[in-house]
């Protein structure tokens, strides 16, 4: 298993947010962590990467318990999380922004991240604050992928996004789980979702409450609508 999270806590302040949250992510794998706002997704992104560490429990990655590990070790390693503001320098060009991150042992170089996201290369020499929003999360996708991750972990990569964008994206995301790279997803968008991930996990109220396939997801209208409010037909 490539990433195993077993029973972790965490808190904000006397907050008690995740209350023995529990997942696994296989090697080539994706996994969906869905659920209302407040849920517990981002802070269990968090808390995977060591931004917010847990107060109980374990975060197994290839073996080795990373919870309390500092986060720029566990980024080391390769546990890599493209946060929702994206985070992308402004005043550096699209280039800059992406060759900063690189690292001589990735499997994803300049070239790799043109090929994937054409808009970064013909946009590469301009700052970043020039980029709509769909470029910008490109750009926040391709620099992680240089920074050589073996897990990649997105928290609402296609929120407030034109749907033409979204498709695009869906696309990109597609080919680079095609190289088998694991990746957790976080995304209010079901139907992208569905279109990329193997398995899925519900979160509420800071504890797991159903896990399932992507078939057996798809086909299970009473989870969609208990716990997400929503179905996919609709």
């Amino acid at each position: 298993m490539m990433l195993s999270v077993e029973q972790i806590h965490s808190y904000y302040g006397k907050s008690h947010i995740l209350q023995g949250v529990s997942l696994n992510v296989a090697e080539g794998e994706v996994v969906t962590l869905l659920g209302r706002n407040g849920a517990g997704k981002t802070t269990t992104l968090k808390s995977i990467v060591g931004v917010l560490r847990p107060a109980l429990g374990k975060v197994l990655f290839q073996g080795d318990n990373l919870a309390g590990l500092a986060s720029y070790k566990i980024a080391a390693r390769g546990v890599c999380l493209v946060p929702e503001h994206r985070g992308v320098f402004k005043l550096l060009t699209v280039e800059e922004n992406l060759t900063m991150a690189a690292r001589r042992e990735s499997a994803w170089q300049l070239q790799d991240i043109y090929r994937i996201f054409p808009r970064l290369k013909e946009r590469r020499k301009n700052g970043g604050g020039q980029l709509s929003g769909g470029e910008q999360q490109m750009l926040a996708i391709g620099r992680a992928l240089m920074t050589h991750p073996k897990v990649l972990m997105l928290d609402e990569p296609v929120e407030g996004l034109a749907p033409v964008i979204v498709d695009e994206i869906v696309a990109q995301l597609k080919q680079i789980k095609a190289t088998g790279m694991s990746i957790i997803l976080v995304e209010q968008n079901l139907e992208v979702c569905t279109q990329l991930a193997d398995r899925h996990y519900i979160l509420e109220q800071g504890s797991v409450v159903y896990s399932a396939s992507n078939a057996g997801f798809l086909a299970d209208d009473n989870a969609k609508d208990r716990y997400l409010g929503v179905n996919l037909a609709a």
